[in-house]
């Protein structure tokens, strides 16, 4: 008579709880609508806040400045007034100066992504793993520091950038010096406009977006 068969035995799949894991989207896509979303509300105030264009260019309030000292006292001064006209301008300014230079424009696209996609909303448990190898946090953020200075220092985007802002610093500091500004309602401007001039012109556009966007960040990262 022949032996009885052995019983057979279930075999679990080891594959499955890898698969699982891989199947996990790398981007929380609530996390990037949430921080877009704040980036277009916080655009959206600031342009509510704009002054009309018709007051910007009013050729009856242009006259010379008497001295350096009222030439620096109309900028202030303007500058508190017309600020997110300023920044308006400034802002178009480098968008074209980008927009002509459209490799420029791509390596800090391609930049911004990296950060965005690769560090700021990858989830912390999801390591970074390219052509086979894992990248702890600490390696991918010394990887993206020296690849932003690759790309800003020894390409043309850092010439692009800082000539399109010296560009946009030197209209609105001559706007600013011609333009007499007697006949605006500064008792209107908020105190903390009367700050410093280049460190509220520099703070002022990105500080609403980073306050708003760092819990989400945050949240992206647990």
């Amino acid at each position: 008579m022949s032996s009885p068969s052995p019983p057979v035995l279930p075999v679990a799949n080891p594959q499955q709880p890898s698969v699982a894991a891989a199947s996990q989207p790398p981007l929380p896509p609530h996390a990037l609508r949430a921080f877009l979303n704040s980036i277009t509300e916080s655009v959206r105030k600031g342009f509510a806040e704009r002054r009309p264009f018709s007051e910007l260019i009013d050729r009856s309030a242009f006259s010379k400045p008497e001295s350096i000292s009222d030439a620096t006292t109309r900028i202030r001064k303007n500058y508190s007034y017309f600020r997110i006209n300023y920044l308006t301008t400034i802002f178009v300014i480098l968008a074209f100066s980008l927009l002509s230079h459209p490799f420029s424009l791509l390596l800090l696209l391609g930049l911004v992504c990296s950060w965005l996609f690769l560090y700021l909303f990858r989830a912390s448990d999801q390591p970074l793993v390219l052509f086979g190898r894992t990248f702890s946090d600490r390696e991918t953020l010394g990887i993206l520091i020296v690849l932003s200075v690759f790309v800003v220092f020894l390409t043309s985007v850092g010439s692009v950038i800082i000539s399109a802002l010296l560009v946009g610093v030197g209209i609105v500091c001559a706007h600013g010096a011609l333009r007499a500004p007697e006949d605006l309602f500064l008792d209107d401007v908020p105190e903390n406009a009367n700050t410093g001039f280049l460190s509220s012109f520099i703070g002022s556009a990105a500080s609403n977006v980073v306050s708003s966007a760092a819990p989400i960040v945050a949240a992206a990262r647990v």
